[in-house]
């Protein structure tokens, strides 16, 4: 099931809510459970199985961890160890199966017989955050739960349960076992939800259809591949942070306060800030439990670049089972280390900052025509494409979808460039642009009503 769909905001909503403020406070999340269970269940049943597996393995493992005194280290470390093995093995098993399977066929004399390994959708999402809270409850940031349920409530929580944020434990324990919720956090959750909803549909999908028609064709021309890479990361923005913006205003409405994932990306003006504005949760993630770990800046120059290249490789492999993400994540660690020999704080600070944002927006452009290709080969063919090696050639022509297209390109570089981001429009709480927005609202679902169903880009993650 997702947000922008008929099923959801018809049917899904219209019973969970109701049914979740009629709970008593002390079944309401069992009441959240329930409801996530539909939700994720809708898909595949079976793998609610796989999520309750996992939250039951780190709970025992977190309560053994709490269990040990301050002599028995090594005992809480071997717990620890089970978590971290068990999470990352079903992630391993379901993500990359099928990876290594046709990579071996690829190459081996001796190919084996394969059935292709079903990817459950969300598991690179729920294994994160339930291993993190392990990894909090090893390190004593935080004590263990006595209460099963408040854990399989964190985890399972459908707002953000299959493409994030990812949320720490810590962040939502208070309001897992109180939460209020007033009419100021419902009214900045209805308004949030919206805003994320037109994001989605009314940019996203339209920018969408742009992108998808020059990638399923070959050889593409200069103006076409620079085209369709400057949409994608259009495409990308909206589609993502405007999930995050509906998983954020659905929690609000819930209760709960998940961190902010986006923060105006394209602003940024060095590859090593937009890590700091765009999936936030991600990069914080990585950032505590594998760069820090390994040793992060605390250490040689020549070691810390190491860190930054595994962090950036390992997180370019958790987007996907793909090599072009492998290639992707290391693009990234070289980009950063690149800066960071430049200097420190702002490489590029001799251009102006329009300079500054501009160079830095085209080398995330360049990162995201890796991002969108499906294998080498359609990379390849886009970099062609890129250089001018198949001609100038000419823009898509898309049919009666051309000036959709065209027209939510234009919009979304004006609002991502001009607006203010999604929290600061509703911290702000001006009348015009809440009734403006409740009316693109309206616009939008009449477009999911008449339109294919189109998933966000992060479920295949």
């Amino acid at each position: 099931m997702v947000f922008a769909s008929y099923i959801f905001l018809f049917w899904f909503l219209p019973l969970a809510l109701p049914l979740y403020y009629a709970a008593p406070v002390r079944l309401r999340n069992v009441a959240l459970i329930l409801a996530s269970f539909g939700f994720y269940g809708w898909w595949r049943p079976q793998y609610v199985l796989l999520m309750l597996v996992s939250v039951l393995i780190d709970y025992w493992a977190a309560r053994s961890m709490g269990d040990c005194d301050d002599s028995q280290k090594a005992r809480r470390k071997r717990w620890l160890l089970v978590s971290v093995v068990a999470n990352l093995g079903l992630l391993g098993w379901f993500k990359y199966a099928n990876l290594f399977a046709a990579t071996w066929n690829g190459i081996a004399p001796w190919p084996m017989e394969w059935e292709m390994v079903v990817l459950p959708i969300g598991i690179s999402f729920f294994t994160f955050q339930s291993m993190s809270y392990t990894i909090d409850v090893y390190r004593g940031d935080v004590k263990p739960t006595r209460s099963f349920l408040d854990l399989l409530c964190f985890v399972s929580m459908f707002p953000q349960l299959v493409a994030g944020p990812i949320v720490r434990y810590r962040d939502i324990q208070a309001s897992l076992a109180r939460r209020i919720i007033d009419l100021r956090m419902a009214s900045d959750g209805v308004f949030l939800f919206a805003l994320g909803f037109c994001k989605k549909v009314l940019i996203a999908d339209s920018v969408g259809t742009l992108v998808d028609y020059v990638y399923a064709g070959s050889d593409p021309g200069f103006l076409a591949a620079w085209l369709a890479a400057f949409a994608y990361s259009i495409q990308i923005y909206f589609d993502f942070s405007g999930y995050s913006d509906m998983a954020i205003g659905l929690g609000l409405l819930l209760g709960f306060r998940f961190p902010e994932n986006f923060r105006s990306p394209y602003l940024a003006r060095s590859m090593g800030e937009v890590w700091q504005r765009w999936h936030i949760s991600l990069s914080t993630w990585l950032r505590d439990y594998l760069y820090v770990p390994l040793g992060g800046n605390r250490c040689s120059k020549v070691r810390a670049e190491f860190n930054v290249a595994v962090t950036m490789m390992l997180g370019g492999l958790w987007h996907g089972a793909a090599w072009t993400y492998l290639l992707w994540g290391s693009w990234h660690g070289l980009i950063l280390i690149a800066e960071g020999r430049i200097a420190r704080n702002n490489p590029y600070a001799f251009l102006p900052i329009a300079g500054q944002v501009f160079l830095t927006f085209v080398l995330w452009t360049l990162s995201l025509v890796i991002f969108r290709s499906e294998s080498v080969g359609e990379l390849g063919e886009m970099m062609n494409g890129m250089l001018g090696l198949n001609g100038l050639g000419s823009v898509p022509d898309l049919g009666i979808h051309q000036p959709v297209a065209l027209g939510a390109l234009v919009i979304g570089c004006l609002v991502v460039f001009c607006v203010p981001r999604s929290q600061q429009l509703v911290r702000r709480c001006h009348p015009l642009v809440m009734l403006g927005t409740m009316f693109l609202f309206a616009l939008a679902v009449c477009q999911v009503l008449s339109a294919d169903f189109i998933p966000f880009i992060y479920y295949r993650f």
